[in-house]
């Protein structure tokens, strides 16, 4: 199997050129038998995000494989993919490492190995904590064909993952199996005469990612205005004056945290250029309900709240108090952060009020939402430490909510010197850099689980 490397980018093509195109396919055939192994899957990862095996073209179709390659291309994020069949030549306690070694840029790689699945990543790109929860909250989520699986994956993964596509994938839309070299030599007069066109299509393409990423950004923007209105309206109502008797000096702390808070929002949503600037500021109103809720303690006497995740059913009714058992429709029960209110709710039979958002279906719970909405609840429930992992398995937002685990982790010492994500750093990396190991030398949970 192969894809040429424009087939992730279509466009008109003049007839001369199409003309051109079928000559060369009968006056220079392709090789019949194309290289196995991991090295030819690290040659091929070098020039495009996708390779497929040629005895696994069954599970990722040719034009299955385009429209991946097309969407790891125009995120432009370092994330790499390979369908490989059950072999000796792809051990499974190596060939993730392996993979990553030869081809020898930082990046998220993920294996379907067989039926099996499996991705590691650098930890300039996704966090350890990251990488664990998000896969296995997909091979959680029951079992898939391999088209599925990988595109809930990278679906998940491109809204996480740091970094910038390779250089090195450039013009490219593939490299499936067999070679092409011989066949771009031949057609090199196709490509001067559509040099234009492929131009204008690269243009136009830059054009509705733009398009695509404002709108993402439009709809996010209007949900999290309501997020700070709300907070605004619970300051209002605080009736809170640091000069009154009963003020000390730990309220009035807590007081200009919660007001810094909301300035702070206000400022970073109006900065935000793209999807993945929400992310702060939900966080930013995390920050600042917890600093009410402490408030709120203070003045009653009571014991200052634990600082917990948002309640998971509304962010806005703040810090949740406990967790809950509840299933979405049609899931299983598992346990949900929530506030007292909800709490309260849930165990008398009721239903929580749940955080609606609109969609092109009409308004939604946020996690049914899609994952456009994957910044605005990282932000909110990746504070504190909180563990979602496969909380909202079986729905749309699924594995990302597994993830915000990894956003209070802290910081790697030393990464800020390490090649970012879509940089060439060879095989020079540590165990401890790259997550994901198969042969559970690590200490991860994987253990060659596929």
């Amino acid at each position: 199997m192969h894809l040429c490397p424009w087939a992730a980018r279509p466009g008109p093509l003049t007839a001369l050129a199409g003309l051109m195109l079928a000559l060369a396919a009968v006056l220079v055939p392709l090789p019949a038998h194309a290289a196995t192994g991991t090295g030819a899957v690290a040659d091929a990862l070098k020039k495009s995000p996708v390779y497929v095996d040629p005895r696994a073209e069954g599970q990722l179709p040719i034009p299955d494989a385009e429209r991946l390659v097309k969407k790891i291309n125009d995120a432009g994020r370092p994330v790499f993919v390979a369908v490989l069949p059950q072999s000796a030549e792809f051990p499974p306690a190596t060939v993730l490492k392996d993979v990553r070694s030869l081809t020898g840029i930082t990046g998220l790689y993920a294996i379907r190995l067989g039926d099996g699945f499996n991705a590691g990543a650098d930890r300039q790109v996704m966090t350890k904590n990251a990488v664990a929860n998000l896969t296995g909250a997909v091979k959680r989520s029951g079992p898939h064909d391999a088209v599925t699986e990988l595109n809930s994956f990278v679906d998940q993964a491109l809204h996480e993952a740091k970094g910038k596509a390779p250089s090195s994938w450039a013009g490219a839309g593939g490299s499936q199996g067999n070679s092409v070299t011989i066949a771009w030599l031949a057609v090199g007069g196709v490509l001067v005469l559509s040099a234009g066109v492929g131009y204008a299509v690269l243009r136009r393409s830059r054009k509705k990612r733009e398009e695509r990423r404002r709108a993402e950004l439009d709809t996010l923007r209007g949900v999290v205005d309501e997020d700070i209105t709300a907070y605004a309206e619970e300051l209002g109502r605080l009736a809170f004056t640091p000069s009154e008797p009963s003020a000390t000096d730990a309220m009035r702390k807590d007081y200009e945290q919660a007001l810094d808070a909301y300035d702070k929002a206000k400022e970073q949503m109006a900065a935000a250029r793209a999807p993945q600037d929400v992310e702060p500021v939900t966080q930013t109103l995390a920050d600042g309900r917890f600093a009410l809720a402490t408030l709120a303690a203070r003045r009653r006497g009571a014991p200052l709240p634990e600082r917990r995740v948002s309640c998971f059913f509304d962010p806005r009714h703040g810090p949740s108090v406990t967790d809950v058992r509840w299933a979405p429709p049609g899931g299983s029960p598992r346990p949900v952060p929530a506030c007292a209110d909800d709490t309260a709710r849930v165990n008398s039979g009721q239903d929580p009020e749940t955080r609606m958002v609109p969609t092109d279906q009409g308004p939604q719970p946020y996690w049914n939402a899609g994952p456009a909405y994957a910044p605005w609840a990282s932000g909110y429930f990746g504070v504190a430490g909180g563990v979602l992992g496969g909380l909202l398995v079986g729905t749309m937002l699924g594995s990302l909510m597994s993830a915000p685990s990894a956003f209070a982790e802290p910081a790697f010492a030393g990464s800020e010197g390490l090649p970012g994500g879509g940089e060439t750093s060879g095989s020079d990396f540590a165990p401890s850099d790259f997550s994901g190991s198969f042969g559970g030398d690590s200490g991860s949970d994987f253990g060659g689980d596929w």
